[in-house]
Parts: C-alpha cells; sequence; structure tokens
C-alpha cells in the first residue's frame, strides 16, 4: 500500500512538473512581442513631411504587433529645431536605456549617434546617412545605425521646372547650409543643372525666420524656386509660397507633402510610406537582426505630384502628359 501511495503520490508531481514546464516554455517562445519595449522617438521639428513619416512608423509598429499602451512606450521629443536640444534628448534617451531609437532627420540622427553606440538607432528623412557621419557605408552600416535614406531624385525634379517652363535659364535654392542634407542635395543640383540648361542661384538661411528675406532676394533673379528636403526651409515654406506667387514664380517641392501645401509639383518622396518602411525594419531589430548589417533603404516607387491651384496662382499652366501621369493631383 505504502509502494503503491508513494508512486501515485510521484506520478502527480510529475504530471505538476511537466504542465508548469509547458506554461513557461509557451510564455517564453513568445520573444519579443510580449515584452514592453520603450522606443525613443527624436524629429528636428515639426512639418507635415516629418510628422507623416513619423505617424508611419507608428501605423507599421502597430500591425507589426506593437501596440501603444500594450507592449511599446513611445518617448516622442520635439528638438525645435535646435542642434542643443537634439543632444539633450538623445542624451536623455541614452540614460533612460530606451530599447530603440527612432530619429527623424539628420541633425538628430547625427545627436543620437554622439550619444550611445550601444543603442540600436533607425533613421529615415536622412539624405546621405555616409556624409552625415552615422554609417560606414549605405550596403553595411558597421554601426548601431540603420534605416531609410530620403535621397531625392534630384534630377528629375529639376527637369519638371524644364517641363512647366521651357525657357528657364535661372533656379533659385533656397537651403540652410548648416544642414548636411541639404549641403548634398545642394551639390548635386549643381551637377545636373548644367546638362538641362540651368543655373543654380543659392540663397542660403541660418533659421526658419530668414526664409522669407532669402525668398525675397530671389524676386526678379530666377525663373523658378527649388525647395530640397530642408528642414528650416520646409518648416517655414507659405512663406517662399508666398513670395512666389507675388511675383509668378513656380515652385518645385522636395516632397509631396509640400505640393500638397501649395508648392507646384515634384517628383518625390512619400514620407508617410517611408516611415512605414523603417518600421518593418525596426521590428527586425527588436527581433534579433544586427543594424550593423542591414543595408540603408530607399523608398522603392517615388511619386509624382501635382497641385492645379498652385499652377494657377504661380502663373503656369501643367503640360497634359504630367497630369495624366501624377499619381496625386491636389486641386
Amino acid at each position: 500500500m505504502k509502494d503503491r501511495r508513494t508512486v501515485g503520490i510521484l506520478g502527480m508531481l510529475l504530471v505538476v512538473a511537466m504542465v508548469m514546464a509547458g506554461v513557461v516554455g509557451c510564455g517564453g517562445g513568445e520573444g519579443a512581442d510580449s515584452e514592453q519595449v520603450t522606443i525613443g522617438i527624436t524629429q528636428i521639428v515639426e512639418h507635415p513631411a516629418l510628422d507623416a513619416a513619423r505617424q508611419g512608423f507608428i501605423d507599421a509598429m502597430t500591425e507589426g504587433g506593437y501596440v501603444e499602451g500594450e507592449n511599446v512606450i513611445y518617448d516622442f521629443n520635439n528638438a525645435q529645431n535646435d542642434k542643443s536640444n537634439a543632444l539633450t534628448i538623445a542624451q536623455k534617451f541614452a540614460n533612460d536605456k530606451v530599447d530603440l531609437i527612432f530619429a527623424i532627420a539628420t541633425p538628430t540622427a547625427q545627436a543620437a549617434s554622439q550619444a550611445t553606440a550601444d543603442i540600436p538607432i533607425l533613421i529615415t528623412a536622412v539624405t546621405d546617412p555616409v556624409a552625415a557621419g552615422l554609417v560606414e557605408s549605405m550596403e553595411a552600416p558597421g554601426t548601431n545605425v540603420t534605416g531609410t535614406t530620403d535621397m531625392n531624385p534630384i534630377a528629375e525634379q529639376l527637369e519638371l521646372i524644364k517641363a512647366f517652363v521651357p525657357g528657364a535659364k535661372k533656379v533659385g535654392v533656397i537651403y540652410n547650409a548648416g544642414e548636411v542634407n541639404s549641403e548634398v542635395q545642394v551639390k548635386i543640383a549643381k551637377e545636373v543643372a548644367g546638362d538641362i540648361g540651368l543655373e543654380i542661384v543659392e540663397a542660403s538661411v541660418a533659421t526658419s525666420a530668414d526664409v522669407n528675406q532669402a525668398a525675397g532676394s530671389l524676386a526678379g533673379r530666377v525663373d523658378a524656386i527649388y525647395v530640397p528636403t530642408d528642414n528650416t526651409v520646409v518648416s517655414a515654406l507659405e512663406t517662399v509660397l508666398q513670395v512666389a506667387e507675388e511675383h509668378k514664380i513656380p515652385v518645385i517641392a522636395g516632397e509631396g507633402d509640400s505640393v500638397e501645401r501649395g508648392a507646384l509639383a515634384t517628383v518625390g518622396i512619400d514620407y508617410y510610406e517611408l516611415g512605414r518602411q523603417t518600421a518593418e525594419m525596426a521590428i527586425r531589430v527588436l527581433k534579433g537582426e544586427d543594424p550593423a548589417t542591414m543595408p540603408i533603404e530607399k523608398q522603392k516607387n517615388m511619386q509624382l505630384y501635382v497641385n492645379k491651384s498652385a499652377a494657377k496662382a504661380m502663373g503656369v499652366e501643367i503640360p497634359e502628359d504630367i497630369l495624366n501621369e501624377a499619381d496625386q493631383v491636389f486641386e
């Protein structure tokens, strides 16, 4: 009797142990998705293009299983277009030991890179990550940084000027010379402009307060204005558009959100989709992939944007072929 009871008790204990092991095993198999993660989001300034990238990132993270309030916390900070603020924010994230940093635009990406070499950094709205000192190469970053670039098809954008104003000779470019991404774009614009019979006239600014004066300085001197993906200028785009409409100067933008706001046209980035693409990479990193080995990605398909009311305000006709080919037409 005693031996039977002993065997029975041992059997019950064995069953309980197996059940407990199964419970523990199931919990451990869920991986990173079952744990709460903190993502620090740092954005150099708020304007529609960068805001769209942030929203695209959050939406794609949600679809990928990272739901705010359940298993992910977002700590969002806006640097107010101040590099010292960007560094303070990045240092805070490093001190807080967040699980991942999402850096929107070049200055905030650089600040994050300076603040930590250990926390994975996913970037977007960075034109040239190599020139910005963030990665060793586009194909093999070699650092804790990876993500997406918003390098524009600048040659195609300048060709739009010729399509709208066939006799155009001079193009004004307003940009912040202190932004690496802008320097890169202006350099490329100068290189390709001559091939299509255009001359670049520069108007540099230091702050958004300078943009109106810079735009005014181009009136009567240029046949069109090109606004690259420069955060300082884009955040004050309405002042450029006011001058352009007053003097009937067509404005070609670097991205689609600026066309929606009143620029004439562009072939460019959809920042919402770029943010989504970056989130897909972030999920891979959170699941254990090494950012050092993940190539910087480009947006797969550029979009043609046209604004009809802007064309009327700036005194130009939209060629029929451009209107027919446009992916988005704003009335």
